[in-house]
């Protein structure tokens, strides 16, 4: 149910950064729609998750945290659109964007102490959907640190960024394992 989050955010996305270096408002207002309507899904998504994945799900329940991360990535394409510099609009995009992105740090958080807590040590190829969320709320924390001018967020999102990579590698890793096993 998040992946219909993800994919109007994704687009929120798509559009903010179109609007950044196109002169055309409709597409800015476009996105922020998409934002918006990304949000409001939110919550109906959630209320549909099984909080129970979060102790035995096998590397989808991700996309939970993932999908505010991207509305976080979204929040802070909008807050780059140089036309609602200075406005109304931006003052109350750039709370928004940070609580966002805030709210996809707690999830990141939750969700790693459940790995921690509730090891899921055989491979399982929905692990590619853990990858995608941990990458996203790097890239959201990197991105909202410029856009809404919060220095401070680079740093947590270049560790992010790492860790990224690392459960990248170990994906990867895992995938070569489970292949190498089945081929014999």
């Amino acid at each position: 149910m998040f992946l219909v989050c993800v994919a109007t955010q994704g687009l929120a996305v798509l559009g903010g950064t179109l609007a950044f270096s196109l002169p055309s408002g409709w597409l800015a207002w476009l996105a922020l729609g998409c934002f918006v309507l990304g949000l409001a899904l939110y919550p109906i998504a959630f209320l549909r998750f099984d909080l129970g994945q979060v102790r035995s799900g096998a590397g989808d329940q991700w996309v939970a945290g993932g999908t505010l991360a991207i509305s976080a990535l979204a929040g802070a394409k909008l807050l780059a659109v140089p036309a609602w510099r200075g406005t109304a609009l931006h003052d109350t995009l750039r709370p928004l964007t940070l609580v966002t992105l805030a709210l996809s740090v707690c999830w990141y958080a939750v969700l790693v102490f459940a790995e921690a807590r509730w090891p899921r040590l055989r491979y399982d190829m929905r692990r590619w959907a853990t990858v995608f969320p941990m990458g996203m709320t790097a890239v959201a924390t990197l991105s909202v640190a410029d856009a809404a001018a919060v220095g401070w967020l680079r740093t947590p999102g270049q560790v992010l960024l790492w860790i990224a990579v690392t459960a990248w590698v170990l994906a990867l890793v895992g995938l070569v394992g489970h292949l190498t096993a089945h081929s014999r």
